[in-house]
């Protein structure tokens, strides 16, 4: 994990955004350059200036210069006093210059667009977009668990962030450094899943034309995820309720156990009296996995959370940062008044058909389209003059929807032939940001 340095000097969000980025328990220091020259950050950390302080200090080179000393590896400069919104990448994105057409004057800090989209910037892959309360609480009771070493069993709705608490765990381990490693339980043949888990030895079974360790092996020293683990034959659990035990392997095909030094997170949808009740999983197995108990709860019980999520997922789906879009107060409202049945599967749908129908780079209410299918279809918003066409019309409301997925792709397949963009831009993928450090910058 890096720690974020912020230089308060001429930055008047500098404790606010501080305080964001402590929400997401992320590691803030925060001072003034008189201090920084008496205290020295640890090696790696990402920095946060004011554009003020940049110019102050003699640009954007003497900055960098800074920046090198510091062995900083990411730094983000804002102009909160722009004329519009924008977001720059430089020097190969070791510099993200961020401008904000003036502070936000929301007093919820889960609602400013702009600081919540700066702390997602500069966040690393440890911290968890959050803003509720709730999720506070979670979250500082999953670092206690973390910082042992008992099995956890998390429980609650899909699509409510099951895998991201589970690697948040991970991250705040002494497992940390160690592989995380997940495998959904019902997305595997029953006839695979035990050599899958287990591994198995060369000609153990038709098709075995080499060894294979298995997931248990691959995650030794580290964490393994079961996700969907109510999903899992009866047969092999019992099978899974000795390897937990006895703290070992044996392969298919093999005679002898092979001792695995492994921290279990098990997760689940499901109702786990009822399944046991209804002799579909093991009370024993359940008993070995419910060590600690978690609970993720759905997406409209922790409004707080939505804004800093979909700004997760508006940088996920941009390849280019400068591609990111703002979105407009109003979108703000309208996506946190929103019940979202679907969770946060939901929102990264909601948001990725708004960053594609969006224009100028600015998400309005008309760019947004909700899953519900209960509704009747709408219409997708307009188009500037020279991009409209007879069948593009006008929404009647802000609480239009698309009624299935075929109408979502059979509407965006006709704004892409209008628009002459390519299919690529419909679905938009993008690695983590990856950095080297300031050090390596001529």
């Amino acid at each position: 994990m890096s720690g974020v340095l912020i230089i308060q000097d001429h930055f008047n969000e500098a404790n606010r955004l501080a305080t964001i980025l402590g929400d997401r328990l992320a590691e803030v220091e925060t001072l003034s350059m008189d201090q920084l020259k008496a205290h020295k950050p640890a090696a790696g950390c990402r920095l946060v200036a004011s554009a003020a302080f940049v110019e102050g200090i003699g640009g954007l080179t003497a900055t960098t210069t800074l920046a090198r000393d510091l062995r900083v590896d990411q730094m983000l400069i804002i102009n909160s006093l722009a004329d519009a919104f924008n977001l720059e990448p430089t020097m190969n994105g070791k510099c993200l210059l961020l401008n904000l057409p003036g502070a936000s004057t929301v007093s919820d800090r889960a609602l400013d667009y702009g600081l919540q989209l700066a702390a997602t910037l500069i966040s690393d892959s440890s911290h968890v977009a959050a803003g509720d309360q709730a999720t506070f609480t979670l979250l500082d009771l999953a670092r206690r668990v973390a910082q042992t070493d008992v099995t956890v069993f998390i429980n609650g709705p899909t699509g409510t962030g099951k895998e991201v608490l589970s690697k948040f765990i991970h991250h705040h381990s002494a497992r940390k450094d160690q592989p995380f490693v997940a495998i959904n339980c019902a997305a595997i043949p029953e006839n695979m899943l035990e050599a899958i888990l287990f591994g198995h030895e060369k000609g153990a079974f038709t098709g075995a034309s080499t060894a294979n360790k298995g997931i248990f092996r691959a995650a030794d020293g580290g964490t393994l995820m079961l996700d969907e683990i109510s999903e899992m034959p009866i047969g092999l659990q019992s099978k899974l309720l000795r390897v937990l035990q006895e703290k070992s392997v044996t392969p298919i095909g093999s005679q002898t156990d092979i001792p695995v030094d492994v921290r279990v997170i098990a997760t689940t949808n499901r109702d786990m009296a009822s399944e046991i009740q209804n002799g579909r999983f093991r009370e024993d197995l359940y008993y070995r996995l419910n060590v600690f108990p978690l609970m993720t709860s759905c997406l409209a019980d922790r409004p707080g959370d939505i804004l800093p999520i979909s700004t997760v997922l508006l940088k996920r789906h941009s390849a280019d940062l400068s591609g990111i879009p703002s979105l407009d107060d109003s979108a703000v409202a309208m996506l946190s008044s929103y019940d979202w049945p679907g969770n946060v599967r939901e929102l990264d749908n909601v948001i990725c058909r708004a960053k594609v129908l969006a224009i100028h780079n600015v998400i309005q209410p008309e760019h947004i389209y909700f899953d519900a299918l209960e509704f009747a279809p709408a219409s997708l918003p307009d188009a500037p003059a020279e991009l409209t066409t007879p069948d593009m019309a006008k929404p009647q409301d802000h609480e239009h929807v698309i009624q299935s997925d075929q109408d979502l792709v059979s509407e965006l397949n006709v704004l892409q032939r209008r628009m002459e963009i390519g299919a690529e831009c419909l679905f938009i993928d993008s690695e983590r940001l990856q950095t080297n450090g300031f050090r390596d910058v001529e």
